[in-house]
């Protein structure tokens, strides 16, 4: 794949590689979940302002800006602490870029990680949901007026745009670490504000279970550059609840960051 397909500026790619080893693995952190970093051996962190590529938005807590590269479970790994979003003023093509850079960094493999709201009445904050598949309700699409990689094209299936063998994976790892894993379908919706209860009874009669303003942008550019996917959300709320905060969001992620640490680890060790 050419920077030129990618949009990655190479001076980007080399100053990221020049403070770490190539990556395998590429990681997008969410909302409170920037702490599975700390797991990361002999870190060397990039900051998002020192990179030409990467998108400007106004910084949202729990999003940090920031790339760590190392070994998780003994795979090259690079970590995206943060990322932007389209309610910020970025467009769907920019909040992709943690999978562009990933794939211009060599990554085979993105795990996509969100705070969402949870939409049926089977799920609890604390939950985290295996992701089957997602709605992209966002009313846009990071492939617009792009032409695909090269020798490739922007018509990307997305049957399986979340890797079967990666969610087996990740149910085995699971149960062998003794964490309730649940599956479910994310749908993007573009915010910033919450859901209303009439769009939550929507978005439940749809077939979605869970709810959040990102994920989806880099999921389908990350397919249209070949990359596996696997994604996970942190079920923060109960989408339409009273009182509902971005503090209550933040609080649910540290609340949960231990389960989803040694899950991570324990896929990344199968890998």
């Amino acid at each position: 794949m050419t920077a030129r397909a990618l949009d990655v500026p190479r001076a980007d790619v080399d100053r990221v590689l020049a403070a770490g080893s190539a990556p395998r693995v590429a990681i997008v952190l969410g909302s409170g979940l920037a702490g599975l970093a700390d797991a990361v051996g002999d870190p060397a962190t990039v900051s998002y302002g020192d990179l030409e590529g990467a998108p400007r938005a106004g910084h949202v807590a729990g999003h940090s800006g920031a790339l760590v590269l190392g070994e998780l479970a003994g795979v090259p790994s690079v970590l995206f602490k943060g990322r932007v979003h389209q309610y910020q003023g970025v467009s769907a093509y920019d909040a992709a870029w943690p999978a562009r850079m990933a794939a211009a960094l060599g990554c085979e493999i993105l795990i996509v990680t969100n705070a969402a709201g949870g939409v049926v009445d089977r799920l609890r904050a604390g939950d985290i949901v295996l992701i089957a598949d997602h709605m992209n309700l966002m009313g846009t699409n990071p492939l617009i007026g792009w032409p695909g990689p090269v020798g490739g094209t922007p018509f990307v299936p997305m049957r399986d745009a979340y890797d079967p063998g990666l969610r087996a994976s990740a149910l085995s790892s699971a149960a062998e670490e003794g964490i309730d894993l649940h599956d479910g379908v994310y749908a993007g919706l573009l915010g910033p504000s919450y859901e209303t209860p009439a769009e939550v009874a929507y978005l439940r009669g749809a077939g979605a279970d869970v709810v959040g303003m990102s994920t989806v942008p880099e999921v389908i550019a990350a397919r249209a550059l070949g990359l596996r996917v696997l994604g996970f959300s942190l079920v923060t709320n109960v989408a339409a609840g009273e009182n509902l905060s971005h503090e209550e969001v933040l609080e649910a992620g540290r609340g949960a960051a231990a389960d989803l640490t040694r899950l991570m680890l324990a896929i990344l060790r199968g890998l």
